[in-house]
C-alpha cells in the first residue's frame, strides 16, 4: 500500500467505501487548484515548546466552562488537513489540531480533542466541550448562538472526477448529484441551487455526516460532484493521484473561527489573546506552512468580527 493510499485511508476512515486507486488551501485570490500544496503527512506540527503565557492562563483558569487544568476542542475529524486521523486510526492531526495544542499549551491547559460530528458541535459548545475548532466559517446565524475568535479564511470548492465526465457547469449545477457534509455553508448553498432548479431538471442534495464520505461518493460515481471548503477540497484533491479535479474557483471566501460559550468574556479574551500571540510569534504561520495552507492566514485574530469575509 503506498502513502499516498495511507494518506487517503485515513481521510476516508468513516466513509463506506474507499478508492481502489493508488491513493486519496485556500489562496487569497482563491485558487485551489493552483494551492493544493498540502503535504502528504499524518506528522503534527511540533508544539511542546510553546512557553505558557502566566497571564492568559489566570483569564482561561477564571472562564466559566474550563474544568480539571483541560481545554476540550470539538472536532468533526475527516476534514484533512483541517482535522483527520493519522494512519493509526486513533490519532488527530491537522493544522487545527496543531492550532489547538498551540493554544492550550499558551494558555497552561491540557488539551482535550474530541471527535464529534459537525453538526452537533455548535450545539454542545459550552457543555460538552470548551471550544469548536473545525474550520466553521462565521456567519450571522452561527454569532447568535456562539461567540468566534477569528483564525483563518478560506472559500468554497467545486470537485468533480477528473476530466468532469458529466460536464458540468459551476453556474448551473441543475440536474446534479451534489455530495456535501450535512450542517455545514456548503450543505446550505447546494440546497439554495435545489430549490432554485425547474421540475424537469432538479439537483439532488446528498449530505453526509463526515465530509470524507461526500468526497468518496464523487470518486465512486454515487455522486457527480462535491462541494467543501477550498482547503479540504484541495487536500482531497492532492490525495487522490488525479482521480479528483477542482472545477472552476473558489467561491465566497469568508473568515473561520473559533467557536466559544455565547458571552464567556474571559475565555473569548484569553483564546483571542493566544491566537493573537500565536500569530505575532509566528507559530501560527508555521503551522499552517506545515499544511501546505498558508495561503488563508490571518494577521488579526478578533473576537466576534463585523467583517466576515
Amino acid at each position: 500500500m503506498s502513502l499516498k493510499f495511507k494518506s487517503f485511508a485515513a481521510l476516508a476512515l468513516s466513509a463506506a467505501m474507499m478508492f481502489s486507486v493508488a491513493a486519496c488551501g485556500t489562496t487569497d485570490s482563491g485558487d485551489a487548484k493552483s494551492d493544493s500544496k498540502a503535504k502528504n503527512t499524518t506528522v503534527g506540527y511540533d508544539v511542546s515548546t510553546i512557553k505558557k503565557d502566566d497571564e492568559l492562563a489566570k483569564l482561561a483558569a477564571s472562564a466559566k466552562t474550563v474544568k480539571d487544568g483541560e481545554l476540550s476542542v470539538g472536532m468533526e475529524l475527516s476534514y484533512a488537513p483541517a482535522e483527520f486521523y493519522a494512519e493509526d486510526g486513533k490519532t488527530p492531526v491537522g493544522y487545527d489540531v496543531d492550532i489547538s495544542k498551540a493554544i492550550a499549551q499558551t494558555l497552561g491547559l491540557k488539551p482535550k480533542i474530541v471527535s464529534s460530528m459537525f453538526d452537533t458541535i455548535v450545539p454542545s459548545i459550552g457543555s460538552k466541550y470548551d471550544l469548536g475548532i473545525t474550520a466553521m466559517t462565521i456567519t450571522e446565524e452561527r454569532l447568535q448562538s456562539v461567540d468566534f475568535v477569528s483564525y483563518y479564511r478560506a472559500g468554497s470548492t467545486w470537485a468533480v472526477q477528473k476530466g468532469n465526465p458529466k460536464k458540468l457547469d459551476t453556474s448551473d449545477m441543475c440536474g446534479a448529484k451534489i455530495a456535501v457534509q450535512t450542517g455545514t455553508v456548503q450543505e446550505d448553498e447546494a440546497n439554495k441551487i435545489a430549490k432554485g432548479c425547474k421540475a424537469d431538471k432538479k439537483a439532488e442534495v446528498m449530505s453526509y455526516k463526515r465530509q470524507a464520505e461526500a468526497a468518496t461518493a464523487v470518486a465512486t460515481g454515487k455522486a457527480d460532484v462535491f462541494y467543501a471548503d477550498s482547503p479540504v477540497a484541495g487536500y482531497a484533491i492532492s490525495q487522490t493521484d488525479g482521480q479528483l479535479e477542482a472545477l472552476g474557483d473558489v467561491e465566497g471566501v469568508a473568515k473561520q473561527g473559533i467557536a466559544i460559550k455565547k458571552g464567556d468574556q474571559q475565555l473569548d479574551e484569553a483564546v483571542q489573546k493566544a491566537v493573537q500571540k500565536l500569530m505575532d510569534d509566528g507559530t501560527y504561520m508555521k503551522i499552517l506552512k506545515h499544511w501546505g495552507v498558508e495561503s488563508g492566514a490571518l494577521d488579526k485574530a478578533e473576537i466576534n468580527p463585523t467583517d466576515l469575509n
